[in-house]
């Protein structure tokens, strides 16, 4: 305990980006440190999940320890590790689980295993003091694009996914199509601000009735076929138009999904997680809607948005506090479901 209240360490590794952080109470952040391997994938396009294996071996000692200074804290101090188990990169799991379970063992500290999705849902209880569920929750990332009815700190339910890419994954392939890099979803959103959202109409994928599912495979093809057509017709394509008709599209899809979910499941409540959750439109369109239905709108901060370790540390703190204990046989689940 520090100042007499509950000290978590915490560890995330789900995919390219290291971590470590000590929360107090499960909201008071004493420190988050993230290591990025965005430059090193960058190269690639995309996570080579060997490589990212590798790199968090190399680095995830250092960033607990910097995790610790930082927060002037003893592991004689910290009363539990929380560490993420999945869903993930197996490699990149593996190394976290690794070390938060060495911890746990030497210190004889408790170790509580965290869903990386649920954690991204309560990094809106750092961001938010005031935040209590219930609430309807929008998880939009790089692997995950998930409608999820929250009714308590450790009761999820998932509502609806995507079928096939995660909205962020679709991002990264249409600004590869576009030539603009990687990760694509900050550099499409800054690029969509000097386009026209109505230049190109691609398809809206609401799939059948009432239903809380997506579909983004679609119109990333759709992207790919309008930029060669126009070249085949000798035409120059206009980047920013396509990139923001591209979000429009998206982005459309996604916001009447969720704001029908919330409306449906009587939530007045809706929360934004994951990396998409960082992109400026999105906020704008969800914030628009929610003040047209007088529903109150929850954003976490940019760091908060990407993967860290403060958000397992709050959820590790809400699973300890339910009485929640996992032990040293605790594996990597790759594709574990929420």
């Amino acid at each position: 305990m520090k100042n007499g209240k509950i000290a978590t360490l915490a560890i995330e590794s789900s995919c390219d980006e290291t971590a470590a952080a000590v929360v107090l109470e499960g909201r008071e952040v004493l420190s988050n440190i993230i290591s990025s391997q965005i430059e090193i994938h960058k190269q690639y396009g995309g996570v080579v999940p060997e490589i990212a294996a590798r790199h968090h071996l190399e680095n995830i000692n250092a960033v607990v320890d910097r995790a610790l200074e930082q927060a002037d804290m003893s592991m004689e101090q910290v009363d539990m590790i929380g560490v993420t188990y999945g869903p993930g990169l197996v490699g990149a799991l593996l190394i976290g689980l690794a070390t938060a379970k060495a911890y746990a063992f030497a210190s004889e500290k408790p170790l509580i295993g965290v869903h990386h999705i649920h954690g991204h849902i309560c990094a809106n209880y750092i961001e938010h003091p005031q935040l209590e569920p219930p609430f309807m929750a929008l998880v939009v990332s790089g692997g995950h694009t998930n409608i999820v009815e929250v009714t308590d700190y450790n009761e999820c339910r998932v509502l609806g996914g995507t079928r096939d890419d995660a909205v962020g994954e679709a991002y990264d392939k249409v600004a590869r199509v576009l030539g603009l890099g990687y990760p694509g979803g900050p550099l499409i959103d800054r690029i969509a601000k000097e386009g026209n959202a109505h230049a190109v109409e691609f398809k809206r994928v609401f799939l059948e009735k009432d239903s809380l599912d997506f579909s983004f495979s679609g119109i990333k093809t759709g992207v790919l076929n309008y930029v060669n057509s126009e070249k085949q017709a000798g035409r120059e394509t206009n980047t920013a138009d396509v990139a923001a008709s591209f979000q429009a599209a998206v982005l459309d899809v996604i916001v009447a999904k969720t704001v029908k979910a919330a409306v449906d499941m009587k939530k007045d409540k809706i929360v934004m997680a994951g990396g998409v959750a960082a992109n400026s439109r999105l906020r704008e369109m969800l914030a628009e809607e929610c003040k047209k239905r007088r529903m109150a709108l929850f954003c976490p901060s940019p760091i908060l948005c990407t993967d860290n370790a403060a958000m397992i540390g709050c959820a590790a703190y809400y699973r300890y506090m339910a009485g929640d204990r996992d032990d040293l046989s605790l594996d990597a689940i790759p594709n574990l479901q929420l």
